[in-house]
């Protein structure tokens, strides 16, 4: 690992300082941070780690043994005078945009750090490089990637742990009533399916998902359930109406009622999306069909898992468009077949082994 100036920074803090890591939103980055706040806590357990996230997203570290606080976002100057008032003595931006930038400005550590090339880059004192700190790696995956400012500021390498949430027992008890409403019953085992995506390219089609959905019933004995967020509006009413008679639509559940769904299901089976990530941190068995985006970047963390996803020279792109064919080849070439092929290999590795039994509430 490059060495660093900063290599004594955390190791200099003294017994019970307290860290602000502030990330605000984004459900699979927050889901990724999760590894290296357990990488740090299980170095120096004795640091308190307090994380700044928007309201909508704290479940997120629900029950985390790493996490001594989760600090909401409650609009800029309020949270800015909040902030100031705590005197962090060093705070991580891990989100890297103006408004967490500012907040970190305004928090006024002796130490801030972030990656390099990033909003108001003058606010920070320790700047990480993107590149170079873990030898011979150019690609990282997002979990690596969130490690890089503790590393550079002298956590010491090691195996990195999974990525974790902690469903929550009551959540899980409004789970199974929505359940039972729609007709699945208590013990059927169940898979859960989510077919949006923030892009159009990254989004494998309805017709798709209805097929799979129909052949893990008769096949596997799978009852699916599908499930939407906030951003996934766009195809919700043709969603329902091409799941109709097929699958319950869980449409928005709380993230709390989301995560203890998730996981309490025997597979997970969607497009590169947060969602997908939450299964991976339950522990559940998942299978990613990837378009547009890098499935080296954003593969599913230390689960079993397969990844559907079909080879073009453009990819990765942007994804917010097509910029080679005007159609998105990447998720539209692939078939039904193949991801038959990745659900049928994944539950027979996983059928009996210990490490994907559905993990219990706490």
């Amino acid at each position: 690992m490059k060495q660093s100036r900063f290599a004594s920074v955390l190791s200099g803090l003294p017994q019970g300082a307290e860290i602000l890591i502030i990330r605000l939103r984004g459900l699979g980055d927050l889901v990724l941070l999760t590894p290296a706040l357990a990488a740090v806590h299980a170095w120096r357990p004795d640091l308190r780690l307090s994380v700044l996230v928007e309201e909508g997203f704290a479940a997120v570290f629900d029950g985390n043994p790493a996490v001594a606080e989760v600090l909401l976002f409650r609009g800029f100057l309020r949270t800015a005078r909040e902030l100031r008032q705590r005197r962090f003595p060093i705070t991580f931006n891990q989100h890297g945009g103006s408004t967490s930038a500012l907040l970190t400005a305004a928090a006024g550590s002796r130490l801030r750090v972030c990656w390099e090339n990033r909003r108001f880059g003058f606010i920070y004192n320790v700047v990480v490089p993107e590149t170079g700190v873990l030898e011979g790696r150019s690609r990282l995956h997002t979990a690596e990637h969130r490690l890089l400012p503790f590393y550079w500021t002298g956590l010491p390498a090691g195996p990195i742990p999974p990525a974790r949430v902690f469903p929550q027992p009551d959540p899980a008890v409004v789970v199974a009533q929505k359940l039972q409403r729609s007709g699945i019953a208590a013990g059927t085992p169940y898979c859960v399916l989510h077919p949006g995506t923030e892009f159009f390219t990254k989004r494998w089609p309805l017709e798709g998902y209805a097929e799979i959905a129909g052949w893990l019933r008769e096949c596997h004995g799978l009852a699916p359930v599908v499930v939407l967020g906030p951003g996934d509006r766009e195809i919700a009413a043709a969603t329902k109406r091409r799941m109709a008679g097929a699958a319950p639509v869980l449409d928005s559940l709380p993230l709390r009622e989301l995560i203890a769904l998730i996981a309490r299901a025997r597979l997970f089976l969607g497009n590169d999306s947060g969602p997908a990530h939450l299964a991976a941190a339950c522990g559940r068995p998942v299978v990613v069909i990837f378009g547009s985006s890098d499935s080296v970047v954003w593969r599913p963390w230390q689960t079993a898992h397969r990844v559907v996803q079909n080879d073009f020279a453009c990819n990765p792109c942007p994804g917010d468009r097509c910029y080679a064919f005007g159609e998105p080849r990447c998720i539209l070439s692939i078939t039904p077949e193949q991801v038959r092929e990745a659900c049928d290999s994944l539950l027979a590795e996983t059928d009996s082994h210990p490490l994907v039994k559905p993990q219990q509430t706490r």
